[in-house]
């Protein structure tokens, strides 16, 4: 019972730090990132590309989505313009998944010092740097921390038949990232925990893998919900993100297994491995997509 605590504790701390430092980001670009949006967008590749500097800008590909359906129920930005944002988006989030497969802990304490010394003695501007230090600090404190408990669980038999069925069964594994990821709002905090688990060796990589597809299509529920009530393009922008993430982990799924072999021939860490795994996924499913965005466009506004 008191590890479960803990590790709802450590999902709560790794949102919170991720909220904090997102937070802090906003606060640096101001009311720039909606201009950006807005402005350069102009065709699929520049929306892509863009996408990706935002996302990384902002650390939320969620966050991003929520803008650009802002920008389209406010009639600035056109739905075909906004896929190529959309698979930019979903290129973005795996940089921050990349930071946190290397080893962290020795930045935890720095980081909070850094942190509070901007917060106490800086100015606007330097507070905002504050948040981003602490929230970073949150962050690495929180992956610590389910890479301890992930060992912990790997050692209770009463889970033992649970991650028995995970590692044998990678479509289970992704309805688990799936419906974990819809609960919590980032799939990048389910790729964290994913990545405790593999740490530990409790789960394979390619059941880590699976979850980390799963947790694509979970991150498509905040974007859905900002829809509602925005108009048509905005929930067509929604659901053309539902489409290129379920479209994607179909495609990838099958392939669990082959695609981890792939995977574990780029690094030797199983962290690693699983966040390398997630950049080539999305970076493939998004080149896919991005010369069809038009005939895509078409298909989504005939069925919504």
């Amino acid at each position: 019972m008191l590890s479960i605590l803990f590790f709802l504790l450590y999902i709560s701390l790794f949102l919170l730090g991720m909220y904090v430092l997102r937070a802090g980001l906003m606060k640096l670009s101001g009311n720039h990132v909606n201009k950006w949006l807005s402005r350069f967008t102009a065709t699929p590749l520049a929306g892509m590309i863009f996408g990706i500097l935002v996302t990384i800008l902002l650390q939320s590909s969620s966050a991003v989505m929520i803008i650009t359906i802002g920008l389209i129920s406010a009639k600035v930005l056109s739905f075909e313009r906004s896929i190529g944002i959309i698979l930019g988006t979903n290129i973005g989030t795996t940089t921050t998944v990349e930071f946190l497969a290397y080893s962290t802990d020795h930045f935890i304490i720095p980081l909070f010092i850094i942190g509070g010394c901007f917060i106490l003695f800086a100015k606007e501007k330097g507070k905002a740097f504050g948040f981003f230090f602490y929230g970073l600090a949150g962050i690495f404190l929180a992956m610590r921390g389910f890479e301890n408990l992930a060992v912990h669980f790997g050692k209770m038999e009463t889970l033992f038949p649970l991650f028995k069925e995970i590692n044998e069964h990678y479509t289970l594994a992704a309805l688990l990232g799936l419906m974990i990821t819809a609960i919590i709002q980032s799939s990048t905090a389910m790729t964290g925990i994913a990545m405790g688990f593999v740490h530990s060796a409790t789960i394979s990589l390619p059941s880590a893998i699976a979850i980390m597809l799963g947790a694509n299509i979970g991150t498509c529920v905040d974007a859905f919900i900002a829809s509602i009530g925005g108009g048509r393009e905005a929930k067509q922008a929604a659901y053309a993100h539902i489409y290129i993430n379920v479209i994607g982990v179909l495609l990838f799924l099958p392939f669990t297994l082959p695609f981890s072999e792939v995977v574990e021939m780029l690094a030797t860490d199983p962290e690693v491995q699983l966040a390398h795994a997630s950049v080539l996924f999305n970076v493939f499913i998004s080149l896919i997509f991005l010369p069809f965005i038009r005939p895509f466009a078409g298909f989504i506004s005939k069925i919504h």
